[in-house]
């Protein structure tokens, strides 16, 4: 008896050990497979933040540079700023614009010329080699949906149905002064290659373009041997309620035989541009937006002064400057010709000569070799 019951104990205190044992190596594994999950979930988290840039979201929307200017909250005063910007007198000086079967013989006859050709506002055509690129093509009696937004004073220099052939549309965002539907829509050259910020393509595409790439920040392609980098501007995008900074925007770098023209995205004063001096060295040619900038509390995160613009030529090493956004519509509450005075007064301030702050008239084609 005394030995059954040894043998029972025995047996009992193997089989204890063994669960023992199991419980052990149970609550090992189950503790490495949560720390490895935990770990897993650790190095997901780093690995996301080390492939996605800082101006990537993780909503998937798009912010400025880092250490841009940040908007504050407030409660933007419409009603007031739409009846005071309404209410301004724009005179048109004799010079501003000249005709347009003028324009038009002046860009033909300097048809096999590197040209720059102001149509208005930001939208400009620029001849290099045998392309002609067109920027921010803007041809609609106004700015904004059906008859909203702000109206033009001034017709485009040129018509859109009296343009060149159009090798290269560049778009640097989707606000209504610089994607325009209607253009968009009757655009002659639908044939033509298309660049975008990221998430803008297929607006082109609903209107029947094919060839559209769309280009992240500091990411280029090359067009018949025209290089496209696209590059940062302090900024913001929305055409919609409920669409704020959706879709990206950028400034275009253009590079050809040596030559460097930098078509600024409207912008803000920041720091970016000296990173982007250093980076990519002289700019040759800088397109910089000169106007809407008054009042100042509102639209310094979204536009540079004439000042300002000089400044970011000089941080861009820029050897001229371009003045744009201005002379078109009336968007903000500055004199509509204050702009480009104080671009060329203020102009030594930055270490450039007065013709160094290069102003057009709306239809005027100059040389870039003589700019």
């Amino acid at each position: 008896m005394n030995a059954f019951k040894n043998k029972r104990n025995f047996f009992r205190k193997i089989k204890d050990k063994t669960l023992s044992l199991f419980l052990i190596v149970l609550a090992s594994c189950t503790s490495s497979s949560v720390q490895n999950r935990s770990q897993t979930s650790i190095d997901s988290r780093r690995e996301e933040e080390y492939i996605r840039p800082y101006h990537h979201l993780p909503d998937g929307t798009f912010r400025n540079p880092e250490g841009s200017i940040e908007r504050e909250d407030y409660d933007f005063p419409w009603i007031k700023f739409t009846k005071e910007r309404m209410a301004i007198k724009v005179n048109i000086p004799k010079d501003h614009v000249i005709k347009k079967e003028e324009a038009i013989t002046q860009l033909n006859t300097l048809a096999n010329e590197d040209t720059i050709t102001w149509i208005g506002h930001a939208t400009f055509l620029i001849r290099i080699g045998d392309k002609t690129i067109i920027t921010d093509p803007f041809f609609s009696p106004n700015a904004g949906p059906v008859e909203l937004g702000p109206r033009r004073y001034v017709d485009p220099g040129i018509p859109l149905s009296k343009l060149p052939k159009i090798d290269l549309v560049l778009t640097t965002h989707n606000h209504y002064d610089h994607l325009d539907t209607d253009t968009t829509k009757n655009f002659p050259f639908k044939k033509a290659k298309v660049v975008v910020p990221l998430k803008l393509g297929s607006f082109y595409k609903e209107f029947g373009f094919k060839d559209v790439t769309e280009l992240d920040w500091h990411k280029n392609i090359y067009f018949d041997g025209v290089k496209i980098t696209l590059l940062p501007a302090i900024h913001w995008s929305k055409r919609q309620l409920f669409d704020r900074n959706k879709t990206l925007w950028g400034s275009f770098l253009i590079e050809y035989r040596g030559r460097k023209l930098l078509f600024c995205c409207d912008t803000a004063m920041g720091e970016v541009y000296k990173k982007i001096g250093r980076e990519y060295g002289a700019v040759d040619i800088a397109f910089i937006n000169i106007g809407a900038y008054q009042p100042k509390d509102i639209m310094k995160y979204s536009h540079a002064s004439p000042e300002e613009a000089l400044e970011i030529g000089r941080n861009l090493r820029a050897k001229k400057v371009i003045g744009t956004h201005w002379g078109t519509i009336v968007m903000s509450l500055e004199d509509p010709f204050e702009p480009p005075i104080k671009f060329k007064e203020n102009a030594r301030n930055f270490g450039y000569d007065e013709k160094d702050a290069v102003v057009f008239k709306i239809g005027e084609t100059k040389l870039i070799k003589e700019i």
